[in-house]
């Protein structure tokens, strides 16, 4: 088999992950639009988002049982097509309903690129180069963030009714359906080519319940530290006496370090391993979220590029430790399952700490999220302990 054949389903997964990042963040940029065309209320503005995120969370884990059956490549561009033809319907949209009906589609449809370009590029990586690969694919998620979204808002400066580019996004997104299923295949084998398939597993193919269950934990405090951060960084720099111009700075400051750190780490843990870099990018959060709420605005400020580098790059690091711990066909099921983990964290967290902020303060309430992220230390040394005997060096 030739060895271009991974190299090629990572490309169209990145493109895959590139579109769907870029068509879920592009919604920031189009409630208000909406919200001004149809006079929706902020109820509406807000149902239009949560139905959106629903549908993205409440279909991962069936993606990934449906896609057992009928293949990754096959739902992936299906769910893709259903993406992009959703937002071409969102540029035609007539009302709230339709709007609503649209993103719903749109989340449906961006449910299975998370967990199924997961386990296509851990089947296309079984070993050497995995964290590598899925870190590369991590990163293009944020390049699509930046891009949709930017030249969106630069289309919109220059006049231009919002219809046109959002549904020239849904023909982007049809189109990389179709790439999507003519460069990948359904059996994606690495450089040392075709092995005899393996029995089926059962259940969910956990092979270490243990040290599964440790990575889960493990995201859950690190998705909820991440997205805990970023809903209150912003109140913390008013509070530090910055103007609320450069306050919105943060979040964007934080995701060009995580750019860089999605990719860097998976490559440092490559070398190091994945425990090593877990408690190394882990200890740095906690350390560097501890300095933001101690230094004056400015120093805040020029620490959070840094500090991205690893609250978002340890994400590569675990999304590549599923492959160590579970059997290669069920894959799809558990990538949904701890993506799941990930979004509805994602929606309580935020909540949770925004209401220890309301009752105690911002900076209490990032402090507390400073010390709780340390709490993945001692699940670390479960996962030692726990893989202690697995082959993969990468597990050190």
């Amino acid at each position: 088999m030739s060895t271009t054949r991974p190299k090629q389903a990572l490309r169209a997964c990145c493109a895959a992950h590139t579109l769907h990042d870029g068509l879920s963040d592009l919604t920031y940029v189009l409630l208000p639009l909406l919200a001004q065309t149809f006079g929706l209320s902020l109820a509406q503005v807000g149902m239009i988002r949560a139905a959106h995120r629903t549908a993205m969370a409440a279909f991962q884990i069936p993606a990934g049982l449906i896609a057992e059956r009928f293949g990754a490549r096959n739902l992936l561009a299906v769910g893709t097509a259903m993406a992009g033809a959703a937002f071409v319907l969102l540029g035609y949209a007539s009302g709230f309903w339709m709007i609503l009906a649209a993103l719903f589609c749109a989340g449906v449809g961006s449910a299975v690129q998370h967990p199924l370009c997961s386990t296509i590029i851990s089947h296309a990586f079984p070993e050497a180069g995995r964290r590598t690969a899925l870190g590369t694919y991590n990163l293009f998620g944020d390049v699509g963030k930046f891009a949709f979204g930017g030249l969106l808002s630069l289309l919109l400066m220059f006049g231009l009714p919002w219809q046109g580019p959002v549904v020239g996004y849904g023909l982007i997104g049809i189109a990389t359906a179709v790439v999507v299923f003519f460069w990948v295949s359904n059996r994606v084998q690495n450089d040392a080519g075709d092995a005899q398939p393996a029995a089926p597993s059962t259940g969910w193919g956990i092979r270490n319940q243990r040290g599964f269950t440790a990575l889960c934990l493990i995201e859950i405090i690190d998705s909820s530290t991440r997205t805990g951060f970023l809903t209150l960084i912003a109140f913390l720099l008013i509070e530090k006496g910055l103007s609320t111009g450069w306050a919105t700075l943060a979040v964007p400051l934080v995701l060009v370090g995580g750019m860089a750190g999605k990719f860097a780490c998976g490559v440092i843990a490559e070398r190091l391993g994945i425990i090593r870099t877990i408690v190394i990018t882990e200890v740095a959060t906690g350390v560097g979220i501890l300095a933001a709420v101690a230094l004056p605005g400015i120093g805040t400020l020029l620490l959070l590029p840094l500090l991205g580098v690893v609250l978002q790059g340890t994400s590569s690091v675990l999304y590549a430790t599923i492959g160590d711990l579970v059997e290669p066909d069920k894959l799809p099921r558990t990538f949904g399952l701890f993506y799941t983990l990930g979004s509805l964290c994602g929606i309580a967290a935020p909540l949770g700490y925004g209401l220890i902020g309301d009752l105690a303060g911002v900076a209490n309430a990032l402090t507390l999220i400073g010390i709780a992220v340390l709490m993945t230390l001692p699940l670390c040394a479960v996962l030692r302990l726990a893989v202690a005997n697995e082959p993969h060096g990468a597990l050190k």
